[in-house]
């Protein structure tokens, strides 16, 4: 994925939302901004287990060791999520992924309370296969 917001921007646009169905939309527009998947990322060890949705991620790395994060859903509201993410680990190395509190910074979005228990643990499924991949990276 290419650079697509910072995180303070992105904590201080979902602030900036003053319902859950703005922070839906919202959601739903960062997940159409994400640039087209490759081919290879549907393959089927590349699905996402845990999830209500198809969801598809891949991790990789470029020359200067920063992580390189792919991915697609077949819902819209999942693909946000995925954006989000993908957000919040851009410009890291695996190591930073795998150390870096997630948890925490979901929390500054307040974003956890806006998802059904089945959205929560999807989200939480994706987040564990991203590190899953960027452990698998660091021991190759």
């Amino acid at each position: 994925m290419s650079v697509f917001l910072d995180r303070d921007i992105l904590v201080c646009n979902f602030h900036r939302c003053v319902n859950q169905e703005e922070k839906y939309l919202y959601i739903i527009e960062l997940g159409s901004a994400l640039p087209a998947a490759s081919k290879d990322l549907y393959h089927p060890k590349n699905i996402v287990p845990g999830c209500q949705s198809q969801v598809w991620i891949t991790v990789d790395t470029d020359k200067k060791g920063l992580a390189i994060l792919d991915g697609d859903s077949d819902s819209v509201l999942v693909k946000g999520l995925l954006a989000i993410v993908f957000c919040c680990y851009q410009r890291m190395t695996p190591k930073n992924i795998i150390y870096f509190n997630v948890q925490s910074w979901l929390l500054d979005l307040d974003l956890m309370q806006q998802l059904t228990p089945s959205r929560s643990n999807g989200l939480g499924a994706m987040i564990c296969a991203i590190h899953k991949k960027s452990k698998s990276l660091i021991h190759r």
